[in-house]
């Protein structure tokens, strides 16, 4: 007698099933109905924020790097300045003042490297030579300058860059400015060849002061 045996399949397969699952480091990918690859992009952790933010973010960043740089620009623009009203002779400003002046405004590069090292030494070899040898007054200006940014204080350097520190600078600037202006007479004699250059070097001490009030 003959058996007849029916045998059923354990899995079917027209079913759809999900065969597999891929978790990449950039992507995921699903394999759905027989092996057919679906991939959708995985959100990376790391990255918070829309891209709008980030990009105002990056905007901010580089406009603070710009000031920072143009106020780098004006201190040295002062300092040069007044460098030069310390050695020029077409002003008759009372010099002195210019001392307290380029400590308030100098760049932090050039007062760091007064009150280092190599600042203390050139300070002490300029007064050595300056107990046995004469040093012109253009000359002396620059050498007080060094010992008054050594010996300051803590409390005298920390004005430095706030507004109080500017708002001391431009007072210095406008008395020597009324100084250098009213001895001279006219502003015709102020632009003569022998005062223009320390004309414009009074003016760029006056102006700069103006642009670290704010």
């Amino acid at each position: 007698m003959a058996s007849l045996r029916l045998s059923l399949p354990s899995k079917s397969l027209s079913t759809p099933s999900i065969s597999h699952l891929k978790v990449g480091r950039n992507r995921a990918s699903v394999s759905l109905f027989h092996g057919i690859p679906i991939r959708s992009p995985v959100v990376n952790p790391l990255r918070i924020g829309s891209p709008m933010k980030e990009k105002k973010r990056d905007t901010v960043v580089r406009a603070s790097a710009s000031l920072s740089v143009s106020a780098r620009t004006l201190q040295w623009v002062s300092a040069v300045s007044a460098g030069i009203l310390m050695v020029t002779r077409g002003t008759t400003i009372q010099k002195s003042f210019l001392v307290p002046l380029v400590a308030l405004q100098a760049p932090a590069g050039i007062i760091g490297w007064i009150k280092g090292e190599y600042g203390m030494w050139t300070a002490f070899l300029t007064l050595l030579i300056r107990l046995f040898y004469f040093i012109p007054g253009e000359l002396d200006l620059p050498f007080l300058t060094m010992l008054f940014v050594i010996t300051a204080p803590y409390q005298a350097i920390s004005i430095r860059g706030t507004q109080g520190g500017a708002i001391i600078a431009l007072a210095i600037a406008v008395y020597l400015a009324f100084q250098h202006f009213s001895r001279l007479g006219n502003l015709r004699k102020a632009f003569d060849q022998g005062s223009i250059v320390a004309t414009l070097a009074i003016i760029c001490i006056t102006v700069v002061p103006f642009f670290f009030l704010f």
